[in-house]
């Protein structure tokens, strides 16, 4: 995959200590990587590195909002997600990227680019059930949620026991002949 060139952080002209770079990730991020999941991406993204003199520690911070479908109802709605990541980059003989939380660049190189880090940070934040709050404070009026209403099983139930309180009128006459 080609790389983003805003997410490559050159570190050899960097001095030893704390830097920080800010990014706006929006929906031109997520198309690069083939990802529609989202209509609307608003994250704001702060990469806070910090370089020693045998490796770099990164650390994600992520606060927004992207606009997703209620797996219920299928209406729009702006989830806000936030988190943080951390992971560190060292140097080896080779490239390997086979842990989560650590990154090996070959001796020599001079900038690293985080763009993998950043998009599955952002996917794995949102939850697996995304539904919409109107649906959890009962304020969201749909035709959906009515029709998932009248089919639930506490609906049935209560018309079951309305039928066994109702007396079969056999037994309303069985009842006369005793009196």
């Amino acid at each position: 995959m080609k790389e983003l060139i805003e997410f490559t952080i050159p570190f050899v002209g960097l001095k030893i200590g704390e830097h920080r770079f800010n990014f706006e990730i929006g929906n031109t991020f997520f198309k690069h990587f083939d990802y529609d999941e989202f209509d609307n991406a608003v994250i704001n993204l702060e990469v806070l590195l910090e370089k020693k003199s045998t490796l770099l520690e990164f650390n994600l911070l992520f606060d927004g909002s992207v606009k997703v479908p209620c797996d219920l109802t299928n209406e729009l709605f702006d989830l806000h997600i936030e988190g943080t990541y951390e992971f560190v980059v060292k140097f080896g003989e080779a490239y390997n990227d086979e842990n989560e939380d650590l990154l090996i660049l070959p001796h020599g190189s001079h900038h690293v680019n985080i763009q993998q880090f950043i998009y599955e940070t952002l996917v794995l934040a949102v939850p697996l059930k995304r539904i919409h709050p109107g649906v959890k404070d009962g304020t969201l009026k749909s035709d959906i949620l009515d029709k998932l209403e009248e089919l639930s099983p506490n609906a049935e139930t209560e018309t079951e026991q309305n039928k066994e309180n109702e007396i079969d009128p056999r037994w309303e006459n069985l009842k006369k002949l005793i009196k």
